[in-house]
């Protein structure tokens, strides 16, 4: 099973797209469970409110997000797991894409906008796993 999720293309295409998604993550991630970068940190991000009232206990939740965005964010720049990874990236802003529904479509009016374009990073990572350069590949040895 882990080297069915582990294999990965032998494409380049995903370097960039890992590396970009990797930055954007791990700086948001931090910001939540560091405090680096103007963030809150982590006992602040996490006695805050969760969107949704299922979510309970909401220092849980936030916690998951949290970790999601920046241990994904370290393991999709490695290429390491990269679709487990990818998935919990994709869940996380999948949820932060409900948040900023109400505000409409575009960035600038606090829209679902940069977290929808980042679910769609981080399924094409689902999809094709690392490709070049991962840890992934080199571990596997095998070529989708």
């Amino acid at each position: 099973m882990l080297r069915r999720i582990m294999a990965t293309s032998a494409s380049w295409f995903t370097v960039p797209i890992r590396l970009a998604l990797a930055a954007v993550m791990i700086g948001h991630g931090s910001q939540k469970v560091l405090g680096s970068f103007g963030g809150p940190g982590f006992n602040a991000y996490t006695s805050g409110n969760t969107p949704f009232s299922f979510m309970r206990p909401a220092w849980l939740w936030l916690a998951a997000a949290a970790f999601s965005e920046f241990v994904g964010g370290i393991l999709i720049g490695l290429g390491l797991l990269t679709r487990v990874a990818a998935f919990f990236i994709a869940c996380t802003m999948l949820t932060a894409v409900s948040v900023h529904w109400p505000a409409g479509f575009f960035a600038s009016n606090r829209g679902y906008e940069y977290p929808m374009a980042l679910v769609g990073i981080a399924v094409g990572l689902l999809i094709s796993g690392g490709g070049m350069l991962s840890l992934d590949r080199a571990i596997s040895g095998r070529r989708r």
